[in-house]
């Protein structure tokens, strides 16, 4: 599937670049794809995280997972955001702009966001708590349906397998149901590619590039700097490799580059993770959590965008200032998941708490916020991944042995759905019959040896009896 995806996004870029009108007719395909996974994620994330929470047996030990994993999260967005102010402060994108915030115009952002506001921290705290059970897989709120799943698991826990069987074995086998329904919609994954690049060319072109060539330059290259961090505490916490991960999940990835969406990989992304040593409640709890807490990459656009606004309309900022733009993000980017045009609304609310950057200057952003999309999903994906990594290290719900075969291609990833490796895989097929073979026959001749070593039962004759061949036959 890799090859299909980066053949599709490569001719999606064509096809964009050259015929712009077709770019547009093919919209639907990468829409559709994305509506029938997020279809998806709901259930699924309830059907992981209750059967994680009662085969752990273990509700406190599920809490000291959400705890280690805010802290990281915490920790990790808080390293974005100073990155992003450092190399902000010393490559200075807005420079030379002199941009005058006057003749931009502000409706524009009124336009992006839909006249929508962030919420505040009461207001996310209570929409986190669903009001209706149907509701919240209707909305796809995830945090919602992950407090569900906790009530259930928590209820599971609390009645025993004798007081109700059959309700764990029937949410695993839903489980199964939505994996296979997933599988099937993977498979059009290079089309969702192919239609979501050839918009995005199409309708953006590729004029920003040279217009914004320094904002973007800085972007990714503090999106990679901050990457080889991640790599480094991945190293360090778990003694994992980041780069071998990256291999590991490169179709998933390069699929959530081209559909510019991160929630497209988020089912396939708990198998592999689970595959990869993690314990189930770990990989139910951690990933989804990290959708709405741990956004990294939005973090390094937040910060290095408000640098690059106020250096394009002049204005310096302090250090006192600079350090009231980490708080505010801080808050602000808890609240994103979900809410359209959310970077505008939180660079908005930066810029209204620091009182010295015009409101409409964020309409700056407007002709490259698409084109940070492929670092915003890259960053947020490989950042909540390394947060399942080491929050199950850090729990003792990580089976590192495993993780290191597996990574390194030894293991074969099998998808859930239909219980054989993925296509194209011929080569871990073949290697993984052929290590059976092995084994069986290894044991095999063991067995044959002990059997062999073990000393036959000498025949015991007394004085009336004979050997048997020496027997006449008188029949």
């Amino acid at each position: 599937m890799f090859a299909q995806v980066a053949c599709a996004l490569v001719i999606g870029v064509f096809v964009g670049r050259l015929w712009p009108e077709v770019a547009t007719a093919v919209q639907p395909l990468g829409d559709g794809f994305v509506r029938l996974i997020k279809a998806m994620i709901a259930p699924l994330v309830f059907c992981v995280v209750v059967a994680g929470i009662t085969k752990a047996g273990d509700l406190k030990a599920f809490g000291r997972i959400g705890l280690k994993a805010l802290i990281w999260f915490e920790v990790a967005t808080t390293v974005a955001l100073v990155v992003g102010l450092v190399a902000g402060n010393l490559v200075r994108p807005g420079d030379g702009m002199n941009v005058d915030p006057a003749s931009l115009d502000a409706s524009a952002v009124d336009d992006k966001t839909g006249g929508g506001e962030l919420p505040s921290t009461s207001e996310f705290i209570l929409h986190s708590l669903p009001d209706s059970a149907v509701g919240a897989f209707a909305e796809n709120s995830l945090l919602q349906v992950l407090v569900l799943a906790c009530l259930v698991g928590a209820a599971l826990l609390h009645l025993g397998n004798t007081k109700v069987p059959a309700i764990l074995p029937a949410i695993e086998q839903a489980q199964e149901v939505v994996f296979a329904v997933v599988g099937f919609i993977m498979k059009l994954a290079p089309l969702a590619v192919f239609g979501a690049t050839a918009h995005l060319v199409g309708e953006y072109g590729l004029g920003a590039l040279s217009t914004y060539g320094k904002l973007i330059g800085i972007c990714y290259a503090v999106a990679l700097i901050f990457l080889a961090l991640l790599g480094i505490a991945l190293k360090a916490v778990t003694g994992l490799s980041l780069w071998k991960f990256i291999r590991y999940t490169r179709e998933e990835i390069l699929l959530a580059l081209g559909t510019a969406s991160s929630e497209t990989v988020m089912p396939r992304m708990m198998q592999k993770l689970r595959q990869a040593g993690c314990r189930d409640d770990a990989v139910g709890l951690v990933l989804p959590t990290g959708y709405s807490f741990n956004l990294d990459g939005a973090s390094i656009y937040l910060s290095v965008g408000t640098l690059f606004i106020a250096q394009a309309v002049g204005v310096d900022l302090t250090l006192g200032q600079q350090i009231t733009v980490v708080l505010v993000l801080m808050l602000t980017s808890k609240g994103m998941a979900g809410v359209p045009g959310s970077a505008f609304l939180a660079l908005s609310a930066t810029a209204s708490a620091l009182g010295v950057i015009p409101a409409g200057a964020v309409a700056l952003l407007l002709g490259v916020d698409r084109i940070m999309d492929a670092m915003r999903v890259s960053v947020n994906l490989l950042g909540n991944c390394v947060a399942v990594f080491a929050v199950s290290r850090w729990e003792g719900a990580l089976d590192s042995r495993r993780a290191k075969k597996v990574l390194s291609g030894e293991i074969a990833f099998v998808p859930e759905q239909d219980g054989e490796p993925e296509p194209g895989g011929k080569k871990e097929r073949d290697g993984k019959k052929e290590r059976d073979g092995k084994k069986e026959q290894d044991g095999k001749s063991e067995a044959e040896a002990k059997a062999d070593q073990k000393p036959a039962p000498e025949p015991v004759l007394t004085a009336s009896s004979t050997p048997k061949e020496s027997s006449p036959d008188v029949s």
